[in-house]
C-alpha cells in the first residue's frame, strides 16, 4: 500500500477508534510498529490531536476535537461552502464563533489561487445582509449543548416586562432571525414552552437543584409553534397581500397565517393572553395592511397604545 494511502486510512482509523495501540495498528495495517510510530509522528505534525500513555494499560488517545479525514470538493462546492459561512460573520454572536472564522480562515487558504481569486471577485458582488444587533449572546454555546443533550439550565433572563430574574429551564432549539438569537425552551416556572431572546440571557448554568430533565427528544426546531398558549384568547385578523409579505418575514408567525390564491391571508388562531402588548405594538407597526376582527381586549389595547401614541404629537 503506497504510503500516502496508508497515511489516510490511518488517520481514519484513529478518528474512529479514538483510543489504540501501535501493535493492534500494525496489524492491522499489515507493517513494523516501528513504521506505525513514524506514521503517527507524521500525522501528528500534521495536526492530529494525538496524546500517548506509557505502562502496560498505556498507548495513544485522539483528544480534544477528532481532525476529519480531506473531503474532495468540487470548485463549485468550494465557493458554495465558503459562502455559507462568510454570511455568518453579520452575527455579533455565534454558537460556534470560534470554529467558524478558524474554519473558514483554512478552508480558503488552502485552495488553489484561481479558486482564491474568483471568491475575492465575488465577495464585493454578493452578500447575505442580516440586521447588525448591539446586544451579544455570550450563552449561546451553553444553550446550544443543553438542547442537543437535553439538560436543565438556571439562566439570568431580562425580561422586557417583569425585569431580571432567574429562570429554570430546558432548551430545544435555536434559531436566528432578522438579526436576532432566539432559544425555545420549556420554561419551569411557566410549566410550558416559550422563546427567549438569547440577547437578554446573561448567565447560564447548570441547574444545581438536580430538577430532572424532561423527554423532548421528538421536539424538533419545525414544532415550536406547537405548545398550546396558556389562557388563550382567539386572534383573529385579515391581512393585505403586503400584510401576508411582511408577516411571512417574521419566522413565528408564518406558521399562523393562511394565505389566499391572491397573496393575501388571515390570521385565526388561539394565542396567550400574556401576549397581548406584544400583538398590540406588532399590529399597529402592520398599519393599514390588516383589519383586525378581535380579540376584543386586543381591539381595546391597540386604542389604547394610538391614543398613548396621538398625545406624544399633540
Amino acid at each position: 500500500m503506497p504510503k500516502s494511502k496508508r497515511l489516510m486510512e490511518l488517520m481514519m482509523t484513529i478518528n474512529r477508534k479514538r483510543r489504540f495501540k501501535v501493535q493492534e495498528l500494525a496489524d492491522e495495517f499489515g507493517v513494523s510498529t516501528r513504521t506505525i510510530l513514524r506514521d503517527l509522528q507524521e500525522l501528528s505534525e500534521l495536526g492530529v490531536p494525538l496524546y500517548s500513555e506509557v505502562g502496560p494499560h498505556g498507548g495513544y488517545q485522539v483528544i480534544r476535537e477528532r481532525v476529519l479525514p480531506p473531503i474532495a470538493f468540487t470548485e463549485e462546492e468550494a465557493v458554495a461552502m465558503f459562502f455559507a459561512v462568510h454570511a455568518l460573520r453579520h452575527y455579533s454572536s455565534l454558537p460556534f464563533e470560534t470554529e467558524s472564522a478558524a474554519a473558514l480562515s483554512k478552508f480558503y487558504l488552502h485552495m488553489p489561487g484561481d479558486i482564491r481569486d474568483r471568491i475575492d471577485g465575488m465577495k464585493d458582488r454578493v452578500d447575505f445582509i442580516t440586521p447588525t444587533r448591539r446586544g451579544d449572546a455570550p450563552c449561546l454555546a451553553i444553550l446550544l449543548d443543553a438542547a442537543v443533550h437535553q439538560k436543565v439550565l438556571v439562566v439570568d433572563y431580562e425580561s422586557k416586562e417583569a425585569g431580571a430574574g432567574s429562570r429554570r429551564i430546558q432548551p430545544v432549539c435555536l434559531y436566528a432571525n432578522n438579526g436576532f438569537w432566539y432559544c425555545t425552551a420549556y420554561c419551569f416556572l411557566r410549566q410550558g414552552f416559550r422563546v427567549f431572546r438569547c440577547d437578554r440571557i446573561h448567565g447560564a448554568v447548570d441547574d444545581p437543584s438536580g430538577t430532572e430533565p424532561l423527554d423532548l427528544g421528538d421536539v424538533r426546531l419545525s414544532r415550536r409553534e406547537a405548545a398550546a398558549p396558556r389562557e388563550p384568547v382567539r386572534l383573529r385578523a385579515e391581512l393585505s397581500r403586503s400584510g401576508i409579505q411582511r408577516c411571512e418575514a417574521e419566522l413565528w408567525l408564518a406558521p399562523m397565517l393562511h394565505v389566499r390564491e391572491d397573496g393575501s391571508g388571515s390570521i385565526d388562531r388561539d394565542v396567550s393572553r400574556s401576549d397581548i402588548p406584544f400583538y398590540t405594538e406588532f399590529l399597529i407597526g402592520l398599519g393599514d395592511e390588516v383589519v383586525l376582527e378581535g380579540p376584543a381586549e386586543l381591539k381595546e389595547a391597540i386604542r389604547k397604545r394610538l391614543h398613548e401614541l396621538l398625545a406624544l404629537y399633540s
